[in-house]
């Protein structure tokens, strides 16, 4: 990660906790969302194809993420097969992150950004930063930071809308 990324993350991740803020690296509702299998991203993609799709940007090491995770379990298992979580680690060290999963044992997907291409094509400057993306992959919905409840309920009514 590049140093100004590393040090704007927490600092826009504990200013602006739960704010939407738009970020103008990110695609538009509407528009269409990179394909994950194009950055070398360390783990194993499922199949995305015809699937709502969560992508969720993360590390270790942030505490909203940390608060995040059980929502987007909930969504994994309430949802099935008709949805996908891809959580994608932006953090430096497999290790932290491994850890991290070993600790929290999740039911979706986890892959590692490690070279960072994909976070900076998106230009994500604060974590979580979560897109739900439709079927056809394009972005649906997206969410920068957490706030609790109130976003969980945001990502289930996305998603039913999207599963209509």
């Amino acid at each position: 990660m590049n140093m100004l990324l590393s040090k704007w993350i927490p600092l826009a991740a504990a200013f602006f906790g739960s704010a939407a803020v738009a970020l103008a690296g990110q695609p538009g509702k509407g528009e269409a969302f990179p394909r994950l299998a194009d950055y070398n991203l360390e783990g194993t993609l499922p199949d995305l194809t015809g699937k709502v799709v969560v992508v969720d940007f993360w590390a270790s090491w942030c505490g909203p993420c940390k608060q995040a995770f059980p929502s987007l379990d909930a969504l994994q298992k309430k949802y099935g097969d008709k949805v996908t979580v891809v959580a994608v680690s932006i953090d430096e060290s497999k290790g932290d992150m491994d850890a991290f999963v070993k600790k929290t044992k999740p039911s979706f997907t986890i892959v590692r950004d490690k070279t960072q291409k994909l976070a900076e094509k998106l230009d994500i400057q604060s974590i979580p930063t979560t897109f739900i993306l439709g079927k056809d992959g394009k972005v649906f919905d997206i969410h920068n930071g957490f706030g609790g409840e109130r976003t969980a309920k945001e990502y289930n009514a996305a998603i039913d809308q999207l599963l209509k």
